[in-house]
């Protein structure tokens, strides 16, 4: 599997990356062995780069992650993990966790102070077991970036100084706020979420450019948009950003997998193709609950897409005309 440099950094993932969220209970609950097999698959298929968060099912993804990756050998793999949560242990009562499918045993507090992202840091090598993290992301800051902005940012790039990270950045679905924080620090990479896909080509307008300027890589995650990219023919049930998708959203969606099924490949495998045809965009990190859905994405990761299609869907009206594609 391609390997891909982040930035200026030393730090190299391969192309396609496993998301750790679903490890964590997203949507529904894993068990430990379903999640074991689901790591071991990725290991097997060649994935080298892997991402998680203190977030995901209140540090279940994270210790599911170390356990693999901490019996590999060390300059073999490349681990992510993100700050701006610090989780404190509680009573859980019986109960479950607001976002994950796992019982309530922590709580989590917004914290991207100096001290916030230190004690986070030292939480999560203490869960994965591992001595130290390759990249480390700013989390979900659309709502305190001024925070992450003054006091994260300049923790992170102490870390990276200190050689305790190889790499830093953020992870956030806002392209506008990630522009901001590309153009006013020195970061390496940044995480986009949903915001450059087959169906949602905004970053085009500000990140994409100012990353491009400024020499900083693209991580490409929520490819499917949650869902609705996700299988070969988009169900009236499909989510969209992790809402039902409307109407329009869906016959977007199926003028694309349409177009896909006539060139004879598959609406996720083009959907996991098009970000990387952009020089940024390093690589895309896919969140995967098990050895099945390993197995489907890298099958998709491997498919050639051929030329033609994308020239019918810039003929269609589907593809901005700013899209870098292939030839």
């Amino acid at each position: 599997m391609r390997r891909n440099r982040l930035g200026k950094s030393d730090v190299h993932v391969t192309e396609l990356g496993f998301g750790g969220g679903p490890l964590g209970g997203l949507f529904e609950a894993v068990d430990d062995d379903t999640a074991a097999r689901a790591l071991e698959a990725a290991w097997d298929s060649g994935i080298r780069y892997f991402d998680t968060s203190p977030h995901y099912g209140i540090g279940q993804s994270e210790r599911r992650v170390g356990a693999l990756l901490r019996g590999r050998p060390r300059d073999a793999w490349t681990l992510s993990t993100k700050v701006g949560r610090v989780l404190v242990p509680q009573d859980d009562a019986g109960r479950k966790d607001e976002a994950f499918e796992v019982a309530a045993t922590h709580r989590r507090v917004w914290d991207f102070t100096r001290d916030g992202v230190l004690r986070s840091v030292e939480d999560s090598l203490t869960r994965m077991g591992v001595d130290r993290i390759d990249v480390l992301y700013l989390h979900d800051a659309e709502e305190h970036f001024e925070d992450a902005l003054r006091d994260g940012y300049p923790a992170l790039a102490e870390l990276r100084a200190q050689g305790t990270v190889g790499a830093i950045g953020a992870g956030m679905y806002h392209s506008g706020k990630l522009t901001r924080l590309v153009e006013e620090t020195d970061v390496d990479v940044v995480m986009l979420s949903g915001r450059y896909t087959l169906l949602d080509h905004s970053a085009l307008d500000d990140l994409l450019p100012a990353c491009e300027a400024r020499g900083v890589s693209v991580l490409a995650a929520s490819v499917f948009n949650s869902g609705v990219l996700a299988t070969p023919r988009p169900s009236d049930g499909a989510t969209y950003d992790y809402e039902p998708a409307g109407p329009r959203t869906l016959e977007h969606a199926r003028r694309l997998a349409a177009v896909c099924e006539a060139h004879g490949v598959t609406l996720p495998a083009v959907a996991m193709d098009f970000p990387l045809h952009h020089p940024v965009v390093a690589g895309v990190v896919v969140g995967m609950r098990s050895a099945e859905e390993v197995r489907r994405n890298t099958e998709a990761y491997g498919r050639t897409v051929p030329a033609g299609l994308w020239a019918d869907l810039r003929r269609e009206g589907l593809l901005d005309a700013r899209a870098p594609l292939p030839g």
